[in-house]
């Protein structure tokens, strides 16, 4: 790619020397970030903005010269229009005008940069794609250019942890956010404007409501349309906020808060609840295990695998199962992985932990020390490893259990025993166990 020819074609040759002293070819040019540019000695607020618009640009245009990696911003785009249910997101900081008031330009344009740069990361996270920075406010898309089958649970999660990044960002006076989440069908992928103005427009009422119910948020509160409640099941905490009248909206809206994550065991049951419907085509597989439970209840021990693409069925034929065995006593044991929580090694054990535990989020160390020291008492678990379960839970000891020495790795491949908890979930009426 001809970084210099770029360069000139947006106005800003003076850095092509820089660029080249940086070795910076078409294959990192898709990877720079804010930090980079100023690392490398682009000083100007503007000129660094300008550079991030045409690369977003230059990655999603097909006639880029050369494919550039778009680890940051998404797969690759085509212009071509096409019609898609999206989650829109619309974040914006509070209060920007009051700051730019009372700071110096620079301090604030550091202050905004730093937004910016913690909305950038956390999207990320939940492969959100920032579609625009607008000023203070960021226009965020789930569901597109890559869809996923929970893009709304996606963009709510993302959600409640930036306004936990925004709030812990460290600035001259507390930050707030507002944000605003909207899903519906729309039309996606008209290239509008020319050079470093090209963006990606959407078309449709969700990108307008979403904009909309951002205007009726309460600083630090995420509210989300009818639209995008629909698809969340019981999988978090929400405040009817009821019908709002909205400009541009012919009709009252009805929103929600999403106050944070619930404590339901699994997505399955989060989005199903107890109206299964019947199972049908799976009685051999259901058969299978059936008799697999037969052999194991003889002394014979068993495995089986359930594995197939999602949605087709694994959660329902394992209800199916526990349905056909509620009369029977068994021990039920039960991890929850979650696509959400992959840099958590120990999430389904910390998960299971706190539902066997009944841990409410509402209680104080003390109160869930107190808990968890009562279901430990149920096993034979040490006081060595009470301390990791507690360490493990981010619990302070309070001076009950022995202090750990132990570096991080070997903590985290110390045997923790093979405890035994009764579950705190839903499933049988029969007593269960989880092991640990």
């Amino acid at each position: 790619m001809d970084i210099d020819g770029w360069l000139r074609a947006i106005g800003l040759a003076q850095y092509a020397e820089i660029f080249r002293a940086n070795d910076i070819d078409g294959e990192l040019l898709g990877r720079l970030t804010n930090d980079d540019l100023k690392d490398i000695g682009v000083a100007s607020f503007g000129h660094r903005k300008k550079l991030l618009e045409a690369i977003a640009a230059l990655v999603a245009a097909p006639e880029a010269p050369s494919p550039i990696p778009v680890a940051a911003t998404g797969p690759e785009t085509h212009d071509t229009a096409e019609r898609r249910q999206v989650t829109v997101m619309f974040s914006d900081l509070v209060g920007s005008t009051a700051l730019s008031a009372r700071m110096d330009p620079e301090d604030l344009r550091e202050v905004i940069s730093a937004y910016q740069k913690c909305v950038a990361e956390t999207v990320h996270r939940f492969d959100g794609f920032i579609a625009k920075y607008m000023g203070d406010g960021v226009l965020i898309y789930f569901g597109y250019p890559q869809a996923h089958e929970d893009d709304a649970e996606r963009a709510v999660r993302a959600g409640l942890e930036l306004i936990a990044a925004v709030t812990a960002l460290q600035a001259p006076a507390p930050l707030q956010t507002r944000v605003a989440i909207a899903t519906g069908l729309v039309v996606v992928g008209d290239l509008i404007g020319s050079g470093s103005a090209r963006e990606q427009a959407i078309v449709g009422e969700t990108p307008n409501l979403a904009a909309r119910l951002q205007g009726i948020a309460e600083p630090n509160t995420v509210v989300i349309a009818e639209g995008t409640r629909k698809l969340l099941g019981n999988l978090f905490e929400l405040q009817d906020l009821g019908a709002r009248d909205l400009k541009g909206i012919t009709r009252p809206a009805r929103a929600w808060a999403a106050l944070r994550a619930s404590s339901v065991a699994s997505r399955f049951e989060a989005l199903r609840g107890s109206s299964l419907t019947a199972l049908v085509g799976r009685e051999e597989e259901l058969e299978l295990l059936l008799r697999r439970w037969s052999k194991a209840k003889t002394g014979e021990g068993q495995v089986a695998l359930l594995s197939g693409e999602a949605g087709i069925g694994k959660s329902r034929l394992t209800a199916a199962l526990l349905e056909r065995l509620a009369t029977e006593l068994h021990t039920r044991l039960r991890y929850v992985c979650s696509p959400q929580h992959t840099d958590s090694a120990y999430f389904p054990i910390i998960g299971q932990i706190e539902r066997a535990a009944r841990l409410a989020r509402d209680d104080s160390p003390k109160v869930k020390l107190d808990k968890l020291d009562a279901i430990l008492a149920q096993s034979s678990t040490s006081a060595d490893d009470a301390a990791l379960f507690a360490d493990m839970m981010s619990l302070p000891s309070d001076g009950r259990y022995p202090a750990l020495d132990l570096a991080p790795e070997s903590a985290s491949a110390e045997n923790t025993g093979s405890a035994r908890f009764p579950d705190g979930g839903a499933g049988t009426s029969k007593p269960r166990a989880d092991d640990l």
